[in-house]
């Protein structure tokens, strides 16, 4: 799968055209932001330090809101809850895994029944086109659903995943984000990264997973730096 930014200049125009022809509803300029903290244990956290950094809107330099920003207590509590996902007696452990494909399918829904809210969204954290994002959408969802078959499948195997940590960069963070996730979710348990300039649809498609009934542990979300102890751990 390829961002549209990615494809060079005609290829990417087409993919805009294509996404322009369809009908937009008008981007909301200010769409609230619902979720700025720390995802450890399917619930919203401040730092243990309180930290907090401003997440700016690159279009006009203005703050946007304040994010709780983590440190190496919040690394710690957040793997020590995603190894215990994995321990005899787990909600995940007593989960069939065909189950667990089916229930992949729910963030996909969710996501397409607030898409015209993230879109925004983006758009206000990034500054990345309001029209491209039809194309993100079209990708995320694929992927999710995609990755929904593997659950029952991939028998211990390895599948195409970057590590055990996950770590999301600033530039299409909503695509990156569903890249990582749909193998994490299919297969176990992740602790992310948010990148400190985009975090806020990152936040948002964190929320949908918990509505959508995955078990707490599975999916934990941390705003650092990079530098701080999230990439020097190891997961097992």
């Amino acid at each position: 799968m390829l961002h549209a930014a990615c494809l060079g200049p005609s290829l990417s125009h087409h993919f805009v055209s294509a996404a322009a022809t369809q009908a937009m509803p008008a981007p909301n300029q200010q769409p609230e932001v619902f979720y700025n903290q720390i995802f450890i244990n399917n619930e919203w956290h401040n730092a243990i330090s309180k930290k907090r950094f401003p997440t700016i809107n690159p279009s006009t330099g203005e703050v946007i809101c304040q994010v709780a920003t983590g440190d190496k207590e919040d690394v710690d509590r957040a793997v020590k809850v995603a190894q215990a996902t994995f321990q005899l007696g787990s909600p995940w452990h007593h989960m069939d895994v065909s189950d667990i494909g089916h229930l992949l399918n729910s963030p996909a829904d969710l996501i397409e029944q607030d898409w015209t809210y993230l879109a925004a969204l983006e758009t206000l954290d990034s500054s990345t086109p309001y029209v491209i994002y039809l194309v993100d959408l079209d990708m995320v969802l694929k992927c999710l659903h995609y990755y929904c078959s593997w659950a029952d499948k991939y028998h211990g195997k390895t599948i195409p995943m970057e590590g055990k940590f996950s770590i999301i960069v600033w530039n299409f963070p909503f695509l990156m984000q569903a890249w990582k996730l749909g193998p994490a979710l299919a297969t176990g348990k992740v602790v992310m990264k948010e990148d400190e300039q985009t975090p806020l649809t990152t936040f948002y498609v964190t929320n949908l997973i918990k509505e959508a009934g995955f078990p707490p542990g599975m999916v934990n979300i941390i705003l650092i730096f990079v530098g701080n102890p999230l990439t020097a751990r190891d997961l097992r």
